[in-house]
């Protein structure tokens, strides 16, 4: 298992910068390099303090290197959010369904927005688990191996995309 541990900051007030990440994520799109598209499928008020909202995130497919075009198929380029957002403590808990090999990676984690007078800490605590016994073609002898390197491998090549998605925030609060 990798740990995802990253702490950044936006400049923007913190009901503000959270409000946004739970309502407005599919606006912040245009302010996205890396993703096509963000489709909220379901949201539920499920008290007055939380909401539940499950999204579809597409990555843009020309990310993909041309040799490799044949075997990565558009619906690997997309993953669930199924997010839980608590908005007495401003935190959020969440799990990523990737859209292929479900049964092999799991993700998971919460998000808390802290006040920093006038600006938001965003600190993410999250874990991302890759079973590659479950990969087809891994050999089960170093299928241990494999994952390890694999989850060291996907947090070092999501962490920038993640903070992509505060300065994302940033961009878009000062257009509004």
């Amino acid at each position: 298992m990798a740990k995802i541990n990253i702490k950044d900051a936006v400049a923007h007030d913190r009901t503000l910068v959270y409000e946004t990440f739970r309502d407005n994520l599919k606006e912040l799109v245009p302010y996205l390099p890396n993703i096509e598209s963000i489709t909220v499928e379901k949201r539920d008020q499920a008290n007055e303090n939380t909401v539940k909202v499950v999204n579809l995130w597409k990555a843009k497919g020309e990310e993909v290197p041309a040799m490799a075009q044949a075997f990565i198929k558009p619906e690997m380029l997309q993953w669930h959010d199924h997010a839980t957002w608590h908005d007495d403590s401003h935190s959020c808990e969440w799990v990523m369904q990737v859209g292929f090999l479900r049964e092999a990676i799991s993700c998971k984690g919460t998000t808390t927005y802290l006040d920093k007078g006038g600006k938001t800490e965003i600190v993410m605590d999250g874990e991302l688990k890759v079973d590659a016994s479950k990969i087809p073609g891994v050999p089960r002898i170093v299928a241990g191996r494999v994952g390890d390197a694999v989850e060291k491998f996907v947090v070092r090549l999501i962490t920038p995309n993640l903070t992509q998605v505060n300065r994302g925030v940033e961009q878009y609060l000062v257009k509004k």
